[in-house]
C-alpha cells in the first residue's frame, strides 16, 4: 500500500504546461506571459517542500527538505487519517545608523497533507528535525488476515 500525496500550488495540484513553457520567472520575475491572471505570481512566494516517501517492512518514512527552519516552526498532525505538516517562520531585521534606517522582515509557510494507510500504529508516529531535512517515521502494524468461515451442509 502506498501513501496519496496532497501537493498544492496555486490552488491547483499540477501547474499548467503552458505556465512551464513560458516560465521566465528565474530571470525576470514574475512571467510576461501569465496565463493564469495577473501580474503576481503566488507561486513565488509560497514554499512547499518536496517530499521523499520510502517504504520497507516495518514503516513508512516520509522526508522533507526544509532548510532553515527550527523544531518550533513544524506543526505535524493528524486529522481524520490525513498527515498535515505545517510550518511557519517570521524574521525581521532592523539596522539603524545615523543616515539611514532599514527594517526588512519575511514571512514563510507551507503546508503539506498525506494520506495514511490503515496499517499504522499511530500512538508511535515520530517526528525528527536535523540538517535541514523533517524526517517524519510511521511504523506499521501487522494486519491479521482474517480467513472468513465457511460452513459447509452434509448432505
Amino acid at each position: 500500500m502506498s501513501l496519496v500525496v496532497s501537493k498544492k500550488r496555486n490552488g491547483r495540484t499540477l501547474p499548467t504546461m503552458t505556465e512551464d513553457f513560458f516560465n521566465l520567472n528565474p530571470f525576470f520575475g514574475s512571467s510576461l506571459l501569465d496565463f493564469n491572471g495577473g501580474f503576481f505570481n503566488e507561486k513565488e512566494f509560497t514554499l512547499v517542500p518536496d517530499a521523499n516517501i520510502i517504504e520497507n517492512e516495518n514503516e513508512y518514512k516520509i522526508e522533507l527538505a526544509v532548510p532553515g527552519l527550527e523544531r518550533k516552526d513544524f506543526n505535524v498532525e493528524i486529522e481524520d487519517n490525513m498527515l498535515v505538516v505545517s510550518a511557519e517562520k517570521e524574521t525581521e531585521t532592523k539596522h539603524e545608523d545615523k543616515n539611514y534606517r532599514t527594517r526588512e522582515f519575511s514571512y514563510n509557510s507551507f503546508y503539506r497533507s498525506f494520506v495514511l494507510p490503515k496499517n499504522l500504529v499511530l500512538d508511535k508516529i515520530d517526528a525528527k528535525y536535523h540538517n535541514g531535512v523533517l524526517a517524519i517515521m510511521l511504523p506499521k502494524k501487522e494486519v491479521a488476515v482474517e480467513t472468513a468461515v465457511k460452513k459447509i451442509k452434509v448432505e
